[in-house]
C-alpha cells in the first residue's frame, strides 16, 4: 500500500499564494464593466461628440434668429412689497412675474436702480428679460426662444441646465472614464496586440500634447 503523498509546500508559501494578484478576475472584471457600462457611455459618446461639433462651429447658424415674444404684466402694491421685503429682491421679483406670464429659463442675475429693476433669466430652452417699473409695478417681458441646435449646444455645455443635467453630465464623465480605464485593463489581457495598443497610446499623447503646446494660439 502506497503511503500518502505529503504536501512539502511551507505555510508561508500557501498564504503567499493566496495573496498572489489574480489577474484574470481582474480581466473578466474588466470585461464585465466594459460591456455594461458600454450601453449607456456611447450614448453619452454620441451625444457628446456630434453637440461639440456643433460648438466648434458656430458659424454654422450665424443666420439664426430666435423666435421673440413680448408681454406686458402689472405687480400689485402688495406683490411690490413682498418682493421688496424679500432678501433677494431681483429674484423674488422674477418669481412673482412668472406666475402671472411664461418665463424661459432660469433666474441668471437682476439689477436694482432706483426705480427699475433689469431682470435676466437663461436656460437652454431660451432666455427672458424683464424691465420692471418699481413704482407703478409695470412689468416689460420679452422671452427668446432657442432652436433645436441652441437647445442642445447649452445642454453639450451644461449652461444654466439645472442640478438634474448636471447630474447626467457628471454621470456621463464617469461612465465614460470606468469604462476607457476598463478598456485599457483589457489591453494588457491581449499579449499580441499589447505593444502596439500602448505605442499607439503613446503616439496619441504626443500628438495631442504637441497640438495644445504648439499650435494653440
Amino acid at each position: 500500500m502506497n503511503a500518502p503523498v505529503r504536501d512539502k509546500t511551507s505555510p508561508g508559501d500557501r498564504k503567499a499564494a493566496k495573496r498572489a494578484f489574480d489577474k484574470g478576475g481582474l480581466f473578466r472584471l474588466s470585461r464585465m464593466l466594459h460591456a455594461y457600462l458600454s450601453a449607456f457611455a456611447f450614448l453619452a459618446l454620441i451625444f457628446f461628440s456630434a453637440t461639440g461639433i456643433l460648438l466648434n462651429h458656430p458659424e454654422w447658424f450665424d443666420r439664426y434668429q430666435p423666435a421673440e415674444r413680448s408681454a406686458t404684466v402689472t405687480l400689485s402694491p402688495a406683490e411690490l412689497a413682498a418682493a421688496k421685503a424679500s432678501p433677494d429682491q431681483a429674484r423674488a421679483l422674477a418669481q412673482i412675474i412668472a406666475r402671472k406670464t411664461p418665463l424661459i429659463g432660469a433666474y441668471a442675475s437682476g439689477d436694482l436702480q432706483g426705480r427699475e429693476a433689469l431682470l435676466r433669466l437663461e436656460g437652454p430652452k431660451g432666455s427672458s428679460d424683464i424691465d420692471v417699473d418699481l413704482a407703478s409695478g409695470r412689468s416689460d417681458v420679452k422671452t427668446a426662444q432657442a432652436n433645436l441646435t441652441a437647445f442642445i449646444q447649452d445642454l453639450h455645455r451644461g449652461k444654466n441646465s439645472g442640478s438634474a443635467w448636471r447630474f447626467v453630465i457628471d454621470s456621463a464623465g464617469y461612465v465614460v472614464l470606468a469604462l476607457s480605464l476598463s478598456g485599457y485593463v483589457l489591453f494588457f489581457s491581449l499579449r499580441f496586440r499589447l505593444k502596439t495598443s500602448l505605442v499607439l497610446t503613446g503616439v496619441s499623447l504626443l500628438a495631442l500634447a504637441a497640438v495644445a503646446l504648439w499650435l494653440v494660439p
